[in-house]
């Protein structure tokens, strides 16, 4: 197998968008435009915003999802811990019927968008952040290979990069497949 090990195709943590667990979700969503502006043009821009704590270390992410689903906190009536609201309710054969239903049984989006970001973006990050499993890192050094599996047997957009026990970037899968893609085109 190839010799590409995950460091080779890292977003080092110095380039990635990252805000402290006391910031509110306005402050996260700006942090995330910001490093979206200064990123390397030639790749993906970031999907996620990465949080650290006091000591300055990374606890958590916030995805785009993330995001959303701050502006309507009734979801969490749903089950957030279900399957159904991990993977998505029309994966497991609900007709779209049946979930804009539920919009209405459940009062989803009684609000604007305008009220509903005005009150979420005063959430602080750490209320709503999402803190990674043992799953979703991966030594700096390991092959991109093993990467690949965590990606597909967790169904991860990202998994965060370790040197030791500290944080040092984030593996996307937008890059691996990025790579992967082009390891097809060089077939030709």
């Amino acid at each position: 197998m190839d010799t590409k090990t995950v460091k080779d195709l890292m977003v080092p943590l110095s380039e990635y968008a990252t805000v402290s667990e006391d910031a509110t979700l306005r402050e996260a969503v700006a942090a995330l435009r910001k490093a979206q502006v200064e990123f390397d043009k030639t790749r993906d821009r970031h999907r996620a915003i990465l949080v650290f704590d006091k000591k300055n270390k990374i606890v958590g992410k916030i995805s785009q999802l993330d995001v959303l689903h701050a502006l309507e906190p009734k979801y969490g009536e749903l089950g957030d811990s279900s399957p159904l609201s991990r993977f998505g309710m029309a994966r497991y054969g609900f007709s779209p019927k049946f979930i804009k239903n539920l919009m209405t049984q459940f009062n989803l989006w009684d609000k604007s968008l305008e009220e509903a970001c005005r009150i979420a973006g005063k959430l602080k990050v750490k209320s709503i952040m999402y803190s990674p499993t043992q799953g979703e890192f991966v030594q700096e050094n390991a092959s991109l290979a093993l990467a690949i599996h965590q990606l597909l047997m967790g169904h991860h957009q990202s998994l965060l990069v370790t040197r030791d026990k500290d944080i040092v970037g984030i593996l996307r899968l937008t890059d691996v497949f990025r790579e992967i893609s082009g390891m097809f085109e060089a077939l030709e």
